[in-house]
């Protein structure tokens, strides 16, 4: 299948579709909408596409703004990846396999790994958790009667919303060692909160889905280039070739129904006349710009909260990693990530660790993080203890994600809107998925097959070839 040119150019009525906002949701619908022939404009307030997902240059370097990854069981994000080529880019592990390091051991005991056999679910994890070393024994019993009761879950029930995944945790037996070295390991990464704060559904749904639907479903990928060159531009060629045109550092300050039923979008010097309008903006964003009577509860929108994810960068004169990634238990560090070769780093190493859930640091200043951190990768990392540090610095997300915080789900609109022709997409809305790139992906495509639906257009087979893989 070749992509990148489209299939059947410009429809003859002229339809044309305004994408606001140029992040992965709305670069993903302007390609499925370029795809189907529609002609598509996207408009991004910022000088570059990928939304937060992003790339910027320090000195030499060339540095994400956080640490992303994803699982085998992203089957838009993975069709993201292809249809810009940049799937080599980002490659997955051949198999899960997470060290996970515990300060509190003595040296030489602390590794454990968590990784999958290539035996069916829920058999594909029972080997290295049988072997784990920071649970109990009694501890390991109960996580799989744990992991087989949320396995029944039904994710359609609505009720799951309305409980936070703590408690359920609780209630099945899980100790509180249990939730810090297995559940939160994996669930602050990938919901960004704690399990006492989550969403019993989106947790289920995480769970459920990595790691007890698809032996390999959990194996992680991310990118060995930088951030930027897969979400801007590659994205960037990739619309181009598709016929999109693309137009940044462009701000929409209003839109409104237009004389003939479509709607106007204005833009300073430029009024833009559409038959639909997609908002694939962050959702306080949307609101402001929705018009009246568009959504039945518009204030919903600002009620979906947010949750901040802190980013501490240390570039060291040596090698002190011999892995590409760890994760750590009894120490502020979650995620560690050797960043060396993607941002151009000659000499030495660049560490990159990933801080979810970071209500209580994200603005602290550098010098205090810097006195946190640093001794705590000394704890964890016996070679750091000789080595120089060249360069220590900090990136915030305050709003990285939206929070997924018990009774969210009845908050997060789908992608159709009551007013006709205009359709919300983003991580934040209902794509039941937490706020992943492969939500944000999920929603471009939910909202492209809704105006491709309103046009009396047909899908393209290739588009929606990935939710027959999930």
């Amino acid at each position: 299948m070749t992509h990148g040119t489209r299939s059947q150019g410009p429809v003859a009525d002229g339809r044309h579709t305004v994408v606001v906002g140029g992040g992965l949701a709305g670069v993903t619908t302007a390609l499925a909408l370029a795809d189907a022939g529609v002609r598509v404009t996207l408009l991004e307030g910022r000088p570059r596409l990928g939304g937060l997902a992003f790339s910027f240059q320090r000195g030499e370097l060339t540095v994400d703004n956080g640490q992303h990854v994803y699982l085998r069981c992203c089957t838009a994000y993975r069709w993201f990846l292809d249809r810009v080529e940049g799937a080599a880019l980002a490659p997955l592990q051949d198999r899960l396999d997470v060290p996970v390091l515990d300060v509190a051991r003595p040296e030489g005991r602390r590794l454990g790994r968590l990784r999958r056999d290539a035996l069916p679910v829920p058999l594909h994890l029972g080997r290295s958790l049988a072997a784990y070393p920071h649970l109990s024994l009694a501890d390991r019993a109960k996580v799989g009667r744990a992991a087989l009761a949320l396995k029944g879950l039904d994710l359609a029930d609505p009720a799951l919303d309305a409980q936070d995944f703590g408690s359920w945790l609780a209630a099945h037996g899980q100790s509180a060692r249990a939730v810090e070295a297995l559940w939160d390991l994996v669930g602050v990464a990938t919901l960004n909160a704690v399990a006492g704060d989550a969403s019993l559904a989106l947790a289920a749904m995480v769970f459920k889905t990595g790691l007890l639907s698809d032996p390999g479903a959990a194996d992680i990928g991310w990118a060995h280039v930088p951030l930027g060159e897969l979400h801007d531009r590659l994205a960037r060629k990739a619309l181009d070739s598709a016929g999109v045109r693309t137009e940044l550092r462009t701000r929409v300050t209003s839109v409104s129904r237009s004389a003939h039923g479509g709607w106007s979008v204005q833009v300073p010097g430029e009024t833009l006349q559409a038959d639909a309008v997609v908002f694939a903006v962050p959702q306080r964003e949307a609101h402001d710009l929705l018009p009246e009577g568009a959504l039945d509860a518009p204030e919903r929108l600002l009620e979906i909260g947010t949750a901040p994810i802190l980013n501490v960068h240390v570039v060291y004169d040596r090698k002190v990693l011999a892995r590409p990634f760890f994760t750590a238990l009894g120490s502020p560090v979650q995620w560690v990530f050797d960043r060396t070769e993607a941002s151009g780093l000659r000499e030495g190493q660049y560490l990159a660790l990933s801080q979810s859930a970071a209500q209580d640091e994200i603005d602290e200043p550098v010098a205090v993080l810097r006195e946190r951190y640093l001794p705590e990768l000394e704890r964890l990392l016996p070679r750091t203890r000789g080595a120089e540090v060249k360069d220590f610095f900090v990136t915030r997300e305050r709003t990285a994600t939206f929070a997924p915080t018990p009774g969210v789900g009845r908050l997060r609109p789908g992608a159709r809107t009551k007013a006709s022709g205009l359709y919300l997409a983003g991580a934040w809305t209902a794509t039941g998925w937490p706020a992943t790139m492969e939500s944000a992906v999920r929603s471009g495509v939910g909202a492209a097959d809704a105006v491709l639906g309103a046009l009396g257009r047909p899908r393209p087979r290739h588009l929606f070839a990935f939710e027959e893989a999930a």
